[in-house]
């Protein structure tokens, strides 16, 4: 089957790879999946600057037209969406959790009516009323 162009999103970041697409299985050649998520297959297992998983022949992950993505989220502990050609990471359960402990909410900016922007990293340390709305 043909590689198809699919939107690889992780941590908010898209990235466009070519990947073969059958059904609901998505597969990366390993030099995509390098590029998009900055894994790569080695000896050793998979590795991402200074951490390397290893991997099992029985993982399901490595095939001969590439890595499977749902495969790699299972290996990885994380959530994965697959809409169409746009196919999401999500942060691992044990991410989360750590972050939901640490009490910190992750930074964000966001402008006030006049337009000056505010970062809640410059509230640190100070009460803070945060007010959200949607209209939806």
């Amino acid at each position: 089957m043909a590689p198809r162009t699919v939107t690889l999103i992780e941590n908010c970041r898209p990235v466009a790879v070519e990947a073969v697409v059958r059904g609901d299985t998505i597969r990366l050649a390993p030099p995509a999946l390098e590029k998009a998520l900055g894994w790569e297959l080695k000896p050793e297992g998979l590795c991402r600057a200074e951490t390397c998983i290893p991997v099992r022949d029985g993982t399901g992950l490595v095939h001969e037209d590439g890595i499977d993505l749902a495969a790699l989220a299972r290996l990885l502990d994380c959530p994965l969406a697959v809409d169409e050609d746009v196919v999401v990471f999500g942060a691992s359960a044990a991410y989360r959790a750590n972050r939901l402990a640490s009490m910190e909410a992750p930074d964000f900016v966001l402008p006030d009516l006049g337009g000056r922007l505010h970062s809640l990293r410059d509230q640190r340390g100070k009460k803070t009323l945060l007010i959200a709305w949607a209209s939806w």
